[in-house]
Order: structure tokens, then sequence, then C-alpha cells
């Protein structure tokens, strides 16, 4: 019978994430991985494989949380459709503008190895299928609800907001402040082909 593992995997899934997010896959080393987690050499390559298992654990749960954090963003009964996109994209803005805030190691491992690391580059696609999704949803919601125009293409409005957030995620982490992020994030909003509601009675 195997023994029981002695730690809590979710804790150090998390604490890995962090130290990958922050120094990169490339810039992390197994000795940063032992002090984050707390684990020995040993118990972390028992336990993961190594450091490329750990990441790789690291990385889902971070796509994991970056995909529930939209679909919660988006899928609120409390306000419509189009009022739940402005807030998310604005919303976006204010987070990525916080000083102290470390940018996701789902958007920093896709720039750091997407182009080179197929694994990454399936984990990352996968990702932002996803999150295209939602907003899919969002949006053809609106276009049902009647705010947004019925001939739309919410496919391709979906791909552009993932584009445009994560292109803020990026910029945030080179330093761009809130004021421009949130000027990003209203200026991607005028892409949204409001229903005309003139003819209404």
């Amino acid at each position: 019978m195997a023994r029981p593992r002695k730690f809590a995997e979710d804790a150090v899934v998390a604490s890995a994430g962090e130290t990958f997010a922050r120094n990169g896959y490339g810039g992390t080393t197994i000795d940063d991985l032992t002090k984050a987690t707390g684990l020995g050499k040993q118990s972390l390559y028992n336990a993961f494989g190594g450091k490329r298992g750990l990441f790789m654990k690291a990385l889902l749960a971070s796509t994991a949380d970056a995909i529930e954090a939209v679909d919660e963003a988006l899928s609120g009964p409390d306000s419509t459709p189009l009022e739940r996109i402005k807030a998310q994209m604005l919303k976006v803005a204010i987070v990525l503008g916080d000083d102290d805030r470390q940018g996701s190691l789902f958007t920093k491992a896709t720039v750091e190895l997407g182009h080179r690391d197929t694994d990454v580059a399936a984990s990352a696609l996968d990702g932002f299928t996803r999150l295209e999704g939602i907003y899919r949803h969002c949006i053809i919601d609106a276009q049902r609800s009647g705010e947004i125009a019925s001939d739309a293409d919410p496919r391709a409005l979906a791909a552009y907001f993932v584009a445009v957030t994560r292109g803020m995620e990026v910029v945030a982490t080179a330093g761009v402040g809130r004021a421009e992020l949130t000027a990003i994030a209203t200026t991607s909003l005028a892409a949204l082909p409001l229903a005309d509601r003139t003819g209404s009675t």
C-alpha cells in the first residue's frame, strides 16, 4: 500500500505557480521550488516527477482559475449580458493596474514557452478556446436580449476580447498603469456593435 502524502497538493501547486509566475520557467530552480513549497527535493520528485511535472500542474491550475473567474463574471444573473462584459473589462484593468499584482502563470507561460513547448502551447490553446466560448455565450445572450446587433459575429467578438484581455496582462507586466489599462478596456468596448433601437416602439 502506498504511503499517504503528508502535504496538501493544492497548496504546493499554488506556491509553485506563484514562483513560476514570478521567475518564469527558465528562471526557477529546484531550490526555489523547495523553498516555496516546503518540500524536500526527493519529495518533490516523488510527487511530481521534478520541475516540469510541477510546472505543468501549476499551469493547469492557473488556467482553470482564469477560466473560472471569467465564467463567474460573465454568467451572473444580476445584470444584463452587455453590462457584464463592460464590468469584466473594467475589472481586468483595475486588477491588472494593482502595483502589487503578479501576472498569471497562464499568460506568462504562454509568452515564454508557447512557441517552443507543444504541451504548453496545447494547454494555452485549450484555455483560450474555453475563454472564447464563455465570451461568445455572453455575446449571444446580449444579441438575444437586443443589446448587440443580431448580425454581429459572436465568435470573432469573443476572440477579440480574449486577445485584448491577455494583451492587457502582458503590457501590465511591462509597467503600463491603471489609467492606460482602463483606456484600453473602454476603447475595446467600442468594438461591440450595439443594436439599433431607434425604430422600437
